[in-house]
């Protein structure tokens, strides 16, 4: 593809200001880069400025790799271009998503391209949509949290939505492997700085809003405004825009659904006129949901084999993507009955061994997304609830206290220790939690069994995992919030293998062997 022709997918509002060099309309573009050391001959280098690194300070070595063409903010004054055309635009990241879009040929026009944006319940939704949409008989691409996952192809998951780049290449790729619709998580920080620009999706939903990603956002609102350009700027003529009316941020949902030319699908808890999806009944227990929805002209009967009643919200957003495609209710009814576990989320953990208590195992990280577990989980456990919990590091401070809050509203016992501390003291990080615990005692680890509404703090997450699951009762439930799917640790600069369910095994086996504290 000629330089030309790429550049003329670009809105005006991130066009190039100006061109350095000559020649550059007709210089052929075999492929686009955005990190220097990936570049082969014939590639367009787009120069992006990341919190760590900016590819600016890379444009010689993108040069001797053969870049044809470079996409920067700025042309650095000793930089020898070599008779390279140089592009430059105000802001290389927006740039950079419909020249990616232009250059795979905009195969989200291709597909049934479906997104699902929130702070809590982006996950399951999707995993939700993904099973129904099967059933259906449609051949499905799933983008997310935890995986990528299309026709035979299972691709780790870095970013919950894919740089623009990477994102338009899995789309291509998809729909090259034959699938025709495609389930992704889209993010508030993807939103914001410009990933899912050149996408336009046939079907949007949105989970609900609470407080998360503030250390990017700074307020709420910014927060909330990010989530709202999926409706506002993302939508096809007439797409469906699944809002869930029990979340305060729904009015403003519903105005940028009308604002993008989006049909708005109203789903709700409980039947009331405007309401498109609500539920009739409900029955949440260990063993999953047993539900009966209105849908438009008729109620449904389904079987969730997802554990706890934030999934019955999710249940609600993911049949109101489906009334908004027209999927016939028996495939909605079989989808949620196949839905898998999702992985890290309410994941029930066991050894196979007698006299266990239950083991859950939850991604939950928010003040909200924390409140909701427990209090699913409280009236199910038998005996005590044990929650073993921590805050990342390097993220919003203001929610640990809130967190914590909610871990002392439900819990019998808690130990707070580290999730992610990364660059941070993880003490340190302790210490702002331990403002949320006040209703709760302080104790020593060794006492914390004895101590009623006790908590103790310990940095080593992997001792507090085995401590928490040493004195549990058979009738206890055990809690460990905060990291999920996730298997890996993030402490300094290092990335150190860590999976909360593989902790939890391990300390139920050696319970096994020394019988309970």
């Amino acid at each position: 593809m000629r330089l030309a022709a790429l550049l003329a997918g670009v809105p005006a509002e991130h066009a190039p200001l100006r061109v350095v060099g000559d020649g550059a309309d007709e210089v052929p573009i075999r492929g686009i880069a955005i990190d220097s050391r990936a570049v082969v001959p014939g590639d367009l280098f787009v120069a992006l400025r990341g919190s760590a690194v900016d590819g600016h300070d890379h444009l010689a070595q993108a040069i001797d790799l053969g870049a044809a063409a470079l996409v920067v903010e700025r042309v650095p004054a000793d930089l020898d271009l070599r008779g390279r055309p140089a592009v430059v635009v105000r802001d290389s990241r927006r740039s950079l998503a419909p020249l990616a879009a232009r250059f795979f040929g905009d195969p989200s026009q291709e597909l049934s391209l479906i997104g699902v944006t929130g702070t809590n319940g982006k996950t399951s939704t999707t995993f939700l949509l993904e099973s129904i949409l099967s059933a259906a008989g449609r051949r499905t691409g799933l983008i997310g949290t935890v995986e990528v996952r299309y026709a035979s192809e299972r691709l780790r998951a870095i970013n919950t939505t894919p740089e623009s780049l990477e994102l338009q290449r899995l789309l291509r790729a998809m729909r090259t492997r034959g699938v025709d619709a495609v389930v992704m998580e889209v993010s508030s920080h993807a939103l914001a700085i410009g990933r899912t620009d050149g996408c336009r999706f046939e079907a949007a939903a949105m989970t609900n809003v609470t407080q998360d990603h503030l250390d990017f956002h700074r307020t709420m609102e910014a927060y909330r405004d990010a989530k709202t350009r999926l409706f506002r700027e993302l939508l096809r003529p007439g797409a469906g825009a699944v809002v869930n009316l029990d979340d305060p941020a729904a009015p403003e949902f519903l105005a940028a659904a009308r604002d993008g030319g989006g049909r708005p699908i109203c789903v709700a808890r409980k039947p009331a006129p405007g309401v498109d999806v609500a539920i009739e009944n409900a029955h949440v227990d260990l063993g999953g949901t047993r539900a009966r929805l209105r849908l438009p002209g008729a109620s449904l009967d389904v079987e969730l084999p997802l554990l706890g009643d934030f999934n019955v919200e999710n249940l609600l957003v993911a049949v109101g993507v489906c009334v908004a495609l027209g999927i016939p209710h028996d495939a909605i009814a079989r989808g949620v009955a196949g839905c898998p576990q999702v992985p890290g989320r309410v994941e029930r953990v066991d050894a196979g061994l007698p006299g266990e208590p239950t083991v859950l195992v939850d991604y939950a990280h928010t003040p909200d997304a924390v409140d909701k577990l427990l209090r699913t989980v409280r009236p199910m456990a038998r005996g005590r609830l044990i929650t073993v919990f921590g805050c990342g590091g390097d993220r919003d401070r203001t929610k640990r206290a809130p967190m914590a809050e909610a871990v002392a509203r439900w819990s019998d016992r808690a130990i707070a220790t580290s999730d992610n501390p990364r660059s941070e003291d993880p003490a340190a990080i302790l210490a702002d939690v331990e403002l949320g615990l006040t209703r709760m005692n302080r104790a020593n680890l060794e006492a914390l069994d004895a101590t009623d509404a006790g908590y103790a703090c310990v940095v080593d997450r992997r001792s507090a995992i085995r401590h928490a699951l040493a004195i549990a009762r058979a009738d206890d439930a055990v809690v460990i919030a905060g990291k999920g799917h996730e298997d890996y640790q993030i402490v300094g600069r290092e990335r150190l293998p860590f999976d909360d369910r593989v902790e939890a095994r391990r300390a139920l086996a050696q319970r096994a062997e020394k019988g309970p504290a």
